[in-house]
């Protein structure tokens, strides 16, 4: 039985196709949504020491993949579809496969073109050989 489904997001088309398609599948099968992302923070702060808010989030990817993340639960829950947020530091694949095994996911989807424009199909083909649990790739192209 799937009572977790997990799904993997950078805010690109490809993520948001898997996005919706998790939550189909949440939905219909009353199971917890649960989204994912991954970053890779720069080691500089910015010149201002971090005053301005702009310059703030522009120099943090950590700040940008939470802002993509708030937008899909808000979007989520709007529609009446409930789920919580994970994301963490480090490669996309390895961050989404453990992320998934911490979470409890039964299924953890992911689109086909991976995630962070890596070379095509590295971030899916990782998570599909590694995870402790069933994968659904969305064809998105």
């Amino acid at each position: 039985m799937i009572s977790i489904v997990a799904v993997g997001t950078d805010g690109s088309a490809t993520a948001d196709e898997a996005v919706k398609q998790a939550a189909e599948i949440a939905r219909r099968l009353g199971a917890k949504l649960v989204l994912l992302s991954a970053f890779q923070d720069s080691k500089g702060a910015p010149a201002d020491g971090g005053k301005d808010v702009e310059l703030q989030w522009a120099a943090s990817s950590s700040a940008r993949v939470r802002t993509i993340l708030e937008r899909s639960e808000a979007d989520l829950r709007e529609a009446g579809i409930e789920c919580e947020t994970h994301a963490d530091e480090g490669d996309p694949a390895e961050v989404l496969v453990r992320l998934a095994a911490e979470c409890g996911a039964d299924l953890l989807v992911i689109g086909n073109k991976g995630m962070r424009r890596r070379v095509l199909g590295s971030v899916p083909n990782t998570v599909t050989h590694k995870a402790d649990c069933s994968v659904l790739v969305v064809k998105t192209t």
